[in-house]
């Protein structure tokens, strides 16, 4: 049987002192893919050889994450659009790009595109993802996730931030690829608890000229629609796509549906 990951090959280039690696595939206008938690390059199987019949897929593991050595003191999401924008700037200096950010991978595409507004030919977030008060803060999962993987138990930590953010059961269901992702990048929750608990600022979202829009799932949890609410609240999005039979997971349950929004999304 051929490896799922066989047909990729990756890159590796040194940004803010840091060996990144990512996936560089295709022609055309770039588009890059910003994932979340506990996920690397390797998340977008099903769309980098989709976008890339297009576009020039751009598909990095952010700082920190495998294949990538631990960088102790320098995991935030801040530091993560800080990372991107270098390798931007080095790998395809001065071309606009299209920025796709999923859950916490969305918020760091928000930093992003604040750095770089001039530079942003669209912006799709999908479900973005954020610290926000009360109801909505993910503060105690992280507490208890960080609980179970100091006492050795990483599968269970595992599910129950998976099950958690996509539903009930989620963790069972998962392939074995998707499993061993999420083992691979275990370690960055005890980072994620770390990190500074801010929301990102929106009041530039107003003079950011350039399309934005969200994609969700049909299943997906509030918390995601109360993110994009809060985004609302300064920029109305330009178009809004369900992925119907998908939750937050939403590329790899449906990824047909997904990566028709997403190109619709760039072609805005």
């Amino acid at each position: 049987m051929t490896p799922p990951f066989a047909d990729f090959s990756t890159l590796e280039l040194t940004a803010q002192g840091y060996r990144h690696t990512f996936v560089d595939q295709g022609q055309g206008a770039a588009v890059l893919l910003v994932h979340g938690s506990l996920c690397d390059w390797r998340y977008w199987r099903w769309q980098i050889p989709a976008f890339a019949t297009q576009y020039r897929v751009l598909a990095p593991s952010l700082r920190s994450y495998w294949p990538g050595a631990p960088s102790p003191g320098h995991f935030s999401t801040a530091q993560h659009a800080q990372d991107l924008q270098a390798l931007l700037d080095q790998h395809i200096p001065g071309e606009k790009v299209h920025i796709v950010g999923h859950s916490r991978g969305g918020h760091v595409a928000l930093l992003l595109a604040q750095r770089m507004p001039e530079q942003v030919a669209s912006l799709t977030l999908a479900d973005p993802g954020f610290p926000t008060p009360g109801a909505y803060s993910y503060a105690p999962l992280f507490q208890q996730v960080a609980e179970r993987l100091e006492q050795g138990d990483r599968d269970g930590a595992m599910a129950l931030f998976v099950d958690t953010v996509n539903g009930a059961g989620t963790w069972k269901q998962m392939t074995r690829w998707f499993r061993e992702m999420i083992q691979d990048n275990a370690h960055t929750m005890l980072d994620q608890q770390q990190e500074p608990n801010l929301g990102p600022s929106l009041e530039w979202l107003k003079q950011l000229d350039a399309p934005l829009s969200f994609i969700t799932g049909e299943n997906s949890p509030t918390r995601y629609h109360h993110c994009m609410d809060i985004i609302r609240q300064h920029r109305r999005e330009d178009q809004l796509h369900r992925i119907p039979l998908a939750a937050h997971g939403m590329n790899l349950a449906n990824p047909k549906a997904f990566n028709q929004a997403v190109l619709t999304a760039l072609q805005a």
